[in-house]
């Protein structure tokens, strides 16, 4: 089994519905994003997938959060904008775009600030 990691980022703001304290406000976060990919078998010139593409297909995703209010994005205008929210919403969107049999996305880490992180991962 191979593994491969991409790290990027977005900034967004948002509010967490029903939460008591600070986070029920108004807020943004610079969010790190860590995607992890695995692959049972390489190509014919020993890749498991071009970085190159990993990265596009994860920045289709990305920008769909980049700059935004969450709280009016999709799926998030009825879910809660949290750190597991956002890390399964980008686990399965990104797996749409690049899962294929051999390639899958594994896992998801998002951080939402330098010592808080939350990953989803099946």
């Amino acid at each position: 089994m191979y593994e491969l990691t991409i790290d990027t980022h977005f900034a967004a703001a948002h509010n967490l519905r029903g939460y008591e304290g600070a986070c029920e406000r108004l807020h943004g976060h610079n969010w790190i994003v860590r995607v992890y990919v695995q692959a049972t078998e390489l190509d014919d010139i020993d890749i498991a997938i071009d970085f190159k593409k990993l990265k596009s297909e994860t920045n289709k995703v990305i920008e769909r959060l980049d700059h935004y209010y969450l709280n009016k994005v999709e799926p998030f205008d009825k879910i809660n904008t949290t750190a597991e929210n956002i890390s399964k919403y980008l686990y399965e969107e990104i797996g749409k775009l690049i899962n294929d049999g051999n390639v899958r996305v594994s896992k998801i880490k998002v951080w939402e600030s330098e010592k808080a992180a939350a990953a989803y991962f099946e």
